[in-house]
């Protein structure tokens, strides 16, 4: 009896940008994932406090966010979405340069998706309260990390790619698939006119 060939099936790769936005500090990482195996790429910061201007500090930030797009075609780009606190002006800062990094990736109609920081660290150690030091050492373990850096920004910007991955095809993301325009055809009962 003859054997039927086997037919390999190849799993596609993907490459999952995440950022932890920041306005002195900005961490990027970047992981490989094919099927459900993940490995880093590359992680870093971007260094922002020597820019006095705000508006300088946003336009460095475009620059290098589509510079790491443009080198490393991610096919999607997860966010940490930022934290209320106390300092209006703060939090202003800080969203225009999430929204800053967000119009990088959707400029080259790359898929967005945003998470709350519990929702990083609850996916990363199964802790919504980790600190930043236990959700680096889980990364270290998970991504095979020699050394971790001094500023953890970029720790948890992996943790925000890795997030990603455990939670992709859950959530609607912006951008080229799924998004607003999907949410409305599929709920329009939710839609007041």
């Amino acid at each position: 009896m003859d054997k039927e060939p086997k037919i390999q099936t190849q799993t596609k790769e993907k490459i999952i940008l995440g950022i932890d936005p920041g306005t002195n500090v900005m961490g990027f990482g970047l992981i490989l994932v094919k099927g459900n195996k993940y490995t880093l790429l590359q992680f870093g910061v971007i260094h922002l406090k020597k820019y006095s201007d705000h508006a300088l500090k946003l336009k460095k930030i475009f620059e290098k966010i589509s510079q790491i797009l443009e080198e490393f075609s991610p096919d999607a780009v997860a966010l940490e979405a930022p934290f209320f606190g106390q300092n209006v002006q703060s939090m202003l800062k800080l969203g225009r340069a999430q929204g800053v990094a967000m119009a990088a990736a959707l400029a080259r109609e790359i898929a967005i998706t945003e998470y709350s920081p519990k929702k990083v660290k609850q996916s990363v150690t199964g802790n919504g309260n980790a600190s930043k030091e236990q959700v680096a050492e889980m990364l270290k373990t998970l991504l095979n990390i020699k050394e971790l850096p001094q500023l953890l920004d970029a720790t948890d910007a992996l943790a925000v790619a890795l997030c990603h991955h455990f939670h992709e095809g859950r959530l609607q993301t912006r951008g080229r698939s799924g998004g607003w325009k999907s949410f409305i055809n599929e709920n329009p009962g939710r839609i007041k006119k």
